[in-house]
This record gives structure tokens, sequence and C-alpha cells, in this order.
């Protein structure tokens, strides 16, 4: 759209009552439903489905074939792979209307979730987080955790660059292409400044 500081593929539909940010991509067949808040420089692939009043904050990534339903927030730098989807209501019935019992799940700064991925509802993502290709997520993931499988365990560490983490006995790891130092403590790592 020429008047927009944003851009949606014609295919694509935008409903009313959406914030769209500057420098967001919308392209082939995605709905962006109502009431969405949409950060800047975002990039939506084919095909994707965004429900009322989702919260996505500046630069995430949804690649194709990706449901996003009410009750889902992304902070900033969110990556989400290709087809994966996000649950909203914990015990789905045809039958039973249960639109008002959404349960909310926040994805935070920096993670990334892996094709084929499922959210179930309610669950948070910490930051710089990595979800695994096909993983299912029944329970909250710590910051900088890798987690697959089916219910996803968690079987290591992530620096923010991408890399996984290889702590020595006193807790401590670099990453590899960055150069960052990382401590884990009781269970819990945090990036040294």
């Amino acid at each position: 759209m020429a008047d927009k500081e944003y851009f949606v593929h014609e295919t694509a539909i935008v409903d009313e009552g959406c914030k769209i940010g500057k420098g967001t991509k919308i392209w082939h067949f995605s709905h962006i439903m109502s009431n969405c808040v949409i950060g800047e420089n975002c990039n939506f692939g084919q095909n994707v489905v965004v429900s009322p009043e989702v919260v996505l904050g500046n630069n995430v990534k949804v690649q194709n074939n990706v449901s996003i339903y009410t009750g889902v927030v992304c902070e900033d730098d969110v990556f989400l792979g290709p087809s994966c989807v996000f649950t909203n209501v914990t015990n789905p019935r045809s039958g039973v209307n249960r639109r008002g019992q959404y349960s909310k799940t926040t994805v935070k700064h920096g993670a990334s979730i892996g094709a084929n991925a499922t959210i179930v509802c309610g669950h948070d993502i910490g930051e710089f987080a990595f979800i695994g290709a096909g993983a299912v997520v029944t329970k909250n993931i710590p910051a900088y955790a890798l987690v697959v499988g089916n219910p996803s365990k968690q079987i290591g560490w992530m620096s923010e660059f991408g890399h996984r983490l290889s702590f020595d006995k006193d807790g401590m790891a670099v990453c590899p292409e960055s150069k960052e130092k990382y401590q884990l403590k009781d269970g819990v790592v945090s990036k040294i400044n």
C-alpha cells in the first residue's frame, strides 16, 4: 500500500483496528485479524494467521504457515519458525464456547521457536530460549534454555547468538561467535557484561 509505512501484499488481509509499525512486511495470503499490535520491521511469510489482539514487538520474524492465536505476546526480536503454532485454550471442544477463557503465552525477547513446534497455552518462553523443531512445549521455559522433543525437555543452554553453551566446572561459558560470557548459577543462566 503506497500510503502506509509498511507493506501488505495484495493477497494478504489486514482487518480494521490494527496498529502496524514502520517497515513491517506482510506477504502472500496472510491474515492479520482485528486489533493486533505489530511492531516495526516485522516480517510475515506466506499463509500466516494472526488472531485478534495479538501483540508482537519489533523485528519479529514469522515464517510461512504460522498460527498465532489470541492471548499470545511476542517481545522484540522473536523468531517463529515455519508452521509453528500456538494454542490458547487448554481443553477445547467444538461444542463448547471458551472464547472468554483464553490463556496467555509470552515469548520473551530474542527467543526462537523452531519449525513445526507447538506451544501449549499458558506457558511462557524465556529470553533467548531456543525451542527445537517439532518440540511440544508443555511448561514454562527458562531464559537461554535449549529444549527439544514431545513433551519438550531441556538438553542445554544457548547464547544470544544462537550457539550452544558449554559450561565449565565453575559455571562459566563463552559464546564461540560473539565471545560473550555467560554464568550458570543455581539453574539460571545470565550474561556477564
